[in-house]
């Protein structure tokens, strides 16, 4: 039963703590394949618990929510805001993933088709273990996360910024036409790279099970996940809805 605005007391508190602490593990493990190595698992779920204590003292029955959907909330809120001030996407990093797309966009107008491994690492003058370390350390440094668009009082950025009558971002995102333009995107990613989105995505597998499956270590799987999602990034950051 979740907790109310009345019952927060310490051992209320510490009982709804142990019971939605696999919770906060779900969303920082969630999260942690989206960051690069240098981001320690522990400090995202240290920040979480404290983001489920605060959803447990602000919580109210009354705003219709049930109280996972809340605390979900808040703690991925707290990780965020824990990543934010630790500054985990330095400025090298993000200088590192725009430099492997723009090779990648490069030696698709020369090749005409998308580019390995090796290729992408030459265009870069890097060797092959070099770039593999490279996409590592830039591993979901440019990926623009919903909750980054609300404020700590849950207000959303764009309610208050946007024009009314131009569709929002995720209102295209949600829109069938990009759905489109992604599966047609993801058709045309390298074979080892649609079957691992297609595992990830569709049949919510893990980078252990998938790296069984192909027979590659998870790190691997890691590295194949970001060259993937960053040439999606590279194909359709510039898409827009058709007149």
């Amino acid at each position: 039963m979740p907790p109310s605005t009345t019952c927060a007391d310490a051992g209320a508190r510490d009982g709804f703590v142990r019971q939605y602490a696999p919770l906060v593990k779900r969303i920082a493990y969630h999260l942690m394949t989206r960051l690069p190595p240098s981001v320690e698992v522990d400090d995202l779920i240290q920040a979480g618990l404290l983001g489920l204590l605060d959803a447990v003292d602000r919580y109210d029955e009354g705003h219709g929510a049930n109280f996972e959907t809340y605390a979900s909330q808040r703690i991925r809120g707290a990780m965020l805001d824990a990543l934010r001030e630790a500054d985990w996407a330095s400025r090298n990093v993000r200088r590192a993933a725009r430099q492997i797309e723009e090779a990648m966009h490069a030696l698709e107008q020369r090749l005409g088709r998308p580019p390995g491994d090796a290729e992408i690492a030459a265009e870069l003058r890097l060797d092959i273990a070099a770039y593999h370390e490279l996409l590592n350390q830039a591993r979901g440094a440019r990926l623009v996360y919903y909750e980054d668009l609300y404020d700590a009082e849950g207000d959303a950025f764009l309610d208050h910024f946007a024009d009314e009558d131009a569709p929002g971002p995720f209102e295209v995102l949600a829109g069938q036409r990009f759905k489109g333009a992604l599966a047609r995107a993801v058709l045309a990613l390298p074979e080892r790279e649609r079957l691992l989105m297609g595992m990830y995505y569709e049949q919510d597998m893990n980078f252990k099970e998938i790296g069984a499956v192909m027979g590659v270590s998870e790190s691997r799987i890691c590295q194949i996940h970001a060259q993937a999602v960053t040439r999606l990034r590279g194909w359709l950051k510039g898409w827009r809805p058709p007149e």
